[in-house]
């Protein structure tokens, strides 16, 4: 046993040295703005209304005023324009400033514009000065703050209901399935579920922080939305796909029970000191009930599936026949639905999001099964912490983005949930084709030899 635990820590070591040392190299370079020429102007602008606060796909006016203008700043300016910073975000319709002649240059401009709020994200307008040489300049103090929101609709919160319904008639199945004597037998061993939570709570907090800085290190809400769907606990999609992969799922779900009850501590414990950066820039506050709701969701089922093994015995072995397809049934309606409901988040898809989508949920898969495989444990326990560390609860995630941030930050920030959540079943499908494939070539082959020696006797009877 103590070779197979000096490999596991040697592998921890190196692997949590590695995303540090990565961590660090992001971390020591200097976040700067974008870089773009002041202009020398002392031009006086303001803006009614001060801040525009718009829905997607509106259209606000605003009036802009133009004060202290002289006729040495129009001798060398061929256009004045206002923009936006980011024009997928809002843009301005027909941003052209006409202001008068060098002779009426002392008077001030006055103009209105209408602003489209194209899609769900923060922007700046600005007035930018282009010179009679093509060189382009920004007015100082010209800032305009433009937030676009997107408005509520029913179907999330159909979606969000539905999940919780569903979610909750099958941890009854689960505590009619869980098997009560191997849970003993695991509390006394409790070597799966330590793999499991050392995988949970050290190696994907570690993990979602390097690549967040790695993939997204100008922008702060993909950054914040990947550490909180890496800190956040074992979803129960694990333990679907345990039963649906053939893993220890009484194992699977002690995980899951425990990794919920410790992200009281956990996920505050990293926020507050990995995570504090992105946290501070962020503004969140760490919602202590929505942990004690998650844990309550999932140990209420399952007590109710266990009084149903102990006092309905033939109701709870129909509930354990009809798990797996109902399992099957789950899965693809949470994948389906949550695409159909947040098909806008798509928008702000790019290779990024989806290599750090797809990366978090393979890599925790990887490792998970690695750190079981140099512990000795049998194939069922190895799969069932494998899938235990690669999913991720990405509902807590998306609920405490959610509540903590203001729109349109909460919805930004939950890119990065979501593009897991529709990632993380994709290499869980693939194995699960593979090994029924094996499966069925072994059957076949089985098969085959048995028909050889059945007939192999009739050859010839006399002998």
């Amino acid at each position: 046993m103590a070779c197979p635990l000096l490999k596991l820590l040697l592998l921890v070591g190196i692997l949590v040295l590695q995303v540090i040392y990565t961590c660090k190299a992001t971390l020591i370079v200097d976040e700067k703005d974008e870089q773009r020429r002041v202009s020398e102007v002392m031009w006086e602008i303001t803006y009614d209304p001060p801040k525009l606060d718009m829905n997607m796909s509106s259209v606000l006016n605003v009036s802009i005023r133009i004060d202290h203008i002289t006729a040495e700043d129009l001798n060398d300016i061929r256009m004045v324009q206002l923009k936006s910073e980011r024009e997928h975000v809002a843009w301005v319709e027909n941003g052209t400033i006409l202001l008068r002649s060098a002779a009426d240059a002392s008077d001030p401009y006055n103009g209105t514009f209408g602003v489209v709020g194209n899609f769900l994200g923060q922007t700046n307008l600005f007035v930018e000065l282009v010179r009679k040489n093509g060189t382009t300049e920004r007015v100082p103090s010209s800032n305009l703050p433009v937030i676009v929101r997107r408005q509520p609709r029913v179907i999330d919160h159909v979606f969000t209901g539905s999940v919780i319904l569903l979610m909750s008639i099958l941890y009854i199945n689960f505590g009619a399935a869980l098997d009560v004597v191997a849970l003993k037998q695991i509390a006394r061993r409790p070597v799966g579920p330590v793999i499991g939570f050392l995988c949970q709570f050290i190696f994907m907090p570690l993990l979602s922080f390097g690549l967040g800085h790695l993939l997204f290190p100008d922008n702060y809400e993909l950054q914040l939305g990947l550490f909180f769907t890496g800190v956040s606990p074992a979803g129960g999609a694990s333990n679907i796909w345990t039963v649906a992969l053939g893993g220890n799922l009484t194992l699977s779900v002690a995980m899951t029970t425990i990794s919920t009850l410790a992200a009281f501590g956990m996920m505050p414990l990293w926020i507050f000191t990995l995570g504090r950066k992105i946290f501070e820039r962020a503004k969140l506050g760490v919602p202590y009930s929505r942990f004690a709701y998650s844990a309550i969701g999932l140990v209420v089922p399952i007590s109710a599936g266990l009084l149903i093994q102990r006092y309905c015995p033939r109701f709870a072995r129909v509930l354990v026949r009809i798990l797996k397809p109902m399992s099957v049934i789950l899965i693809l309606f949470i994948v389906i639905f949550a695409i159909i409901t947040n098909l806008y988040l798509f928008e702000l898809f790019s290779w990024q999001i989806i290599v750090a989508g797809l990366g978090l949920p393979l890599l925790g898969y990887c490792f998970g099964f690695l750190a079981s495989h140099l512990m000795r444990l049998p194939l069922a326990d190895a799969l069932a912490i494998s899938v235990e560390t690669g999913i991720q609860n990405t509902g807590i995630a998306i609920f405490l983005l959610r509540f903590a941030l203001e729109q349109p930050a909460a919805d930004l920030t939950t890119v990065m949930p979501v593009s897991t959540a529709i990632m993380t079943p994709l290499p869980l499908m693939l194995l699960m084709v593979g090994l029924r494939l094996h499966a069925r070539s072994k059957q076949r082959n089985e098969g085959s030899l048995i028909a050889k020696d059945d007939t192999s006797p009739s050859i010839n009877p006399s002998m």
